[in-house]
């Protein structure tokens, strides 16, 4: 089993002593083969008794500190060859304890099913659980003068059933860990993505009114002076505005309104030498498409003055529906797809429950209508 998770989250570190500390606690059984081998002091079997005993802590606390951060970083098993060599070496020096210091010895059992469990991966632990619970059973029977120890054997299994009940919870917590984090970054770049979108339609609908009127006043600064002065000074107006809406979208709390689309609209329109059949009012409007028919003039507009070369454009807003129309040469071509702004409109109304239709206009140029309620 191994889950990993992403970059800048990784095991618990502060807790990490905490655990350690808990880890040794359990060590507190060893106590009786040490007490033995301390009883046996006047024999050198006594000496390396406890210096093996105290081996055996030193490498099982070490190796199941490490597999614990393992756990908590998301890898649930060591590589099958490490963690055989790890049992392996705690199997050796559990048989020379029991050697030097008799029964009492069977006591690192429990820390070998243990660490099996803890360490290796799939069916391979139990069957080394099993083998260690048969073998310290035989030990008890065949061995002389040691006894049958039943409690060892319960505490061998609980010990062992319960480090996997911890292991499982563990590693359901770090999916729920990865799966949260997994949807922190799908919002941020759902967010992102709203960002991009937003940021497109007003930058793209600003600098395209921009350029439509600094050509305006390049031709007019021969032929009409004061015209080309007023036409430079709307240019000055449309920067900052754009520049507002910009650092308003940056900070979170751009709002379009209806009426200010259509106004913008109407400048548009006249800067690009268009005539513009617009509505008056928006009254009957209700308040929750108000911004979604913003959306639409202006992506509508902002097309018209780009890509159409149309002499008229007409916008005509309803309770249900929203739509510009032109007389121009309709969308071919490159942009006869959908660009960003248009899937970003897509969007819009498909969260409302609306539909954006784009069709040829009748009879010629470009009609961009979003329909409320229709399949």
């Amino acid at each position: 089993m191994d889950l990993r998770p992403s970059r800048g989250w990784g095991p618990d570190t502060a807790p990490g002593r905490v655990g350690l500390f808990w880890i040794s606690i359990w060590t507190l059984f060893l106590l009786q083969p040490l007490a033995t081998g301390w009883q046996e002091r006047d024999r050198w079997t006594g000496w390396v008794g406890m210096v093996l005993v105290v081996a055996f802590a030193v490498v099982y606390v070490g190796t199941f500190g490490y597999q614990r951060r393992r756990m908590h970083a998301g890898t649930f098993a060591l590589p099958t060859r490490q963690g055989l060599a790890v049992f392996a070496l705690l199997v050796a020096l559990a048989v020379a304890q029991c050697a030097l210091l008799g029964q009492s010895g069977t006591a690192s059992a429990v820390y070998l099913c243990v660490l099996s469990v803890m360490i290796l991966d799939h069916a391979l632990r139990w069957w080394l659980v099993a083998l260690t619970l048969a073998v310290t059973y035989a030990a008890g029977i065949l061995v002389p003068g040691w006894e049958r120890d039943t409690s060892l054997l319960l505490a061998m299994l609980a010990a062992s059933v319960a480090v996997y009940g911890v292991q499982h919870m563990i590693a359901g917590n770090v999916r729920l860990r990865l799966a949260d984090d997994q949807n922190q970054r799908l919002a941020v770049a759902d967010e992102r993505n709203r960002f991009a979108r937003d940021l497109h339609d007003i930058l793209g609908h600003s600098l395209t009114v921009i350029r439509v009127k600094a050509e305006l006043a390049g031709r007019l600064v021969d032929a009409d002076p004061p015209r080309a002065r007023a036409e430079l000074e709307d240019l000055e107006r449309l920067a900052r505005e754009a520049l507002g809406d910009v650092r308003r979208a940056v900070e979170g709390y751009r709002e379009l309104t209806l009426p200010g689309e259509l106004t913008r609209a109407r400048a548009a329109l006249r800067a690009a030498e268009i005539e513009a059949d617009l509505p008056n009012s928006t009254d009957e409007i209700p308040g929750d498409l108000r911004e979604l028919f913003a959306w639409t003039v202006r992506e509508g507009v902002t097309n018209v003055v780009r890509h159409s070369g149309a002499r008229r454009c007409v916008v005509r807003l309803s309770p249900t529906s929203a739509e510009v129309r032109d007389d121009g040469r309709g969308l071919a071509g490159e942009t006869a797809g959908d660009g960003n702004g248009l899937l970003g409109l897509r969007e819009r109304a498909s969260a409302l429950g609306a539909t954006v239709v784009c069709r040829p206009g009748e009879p010629k140029g470009h009609t961009l209508q979003v329909l409320v309620g229709t399949p």
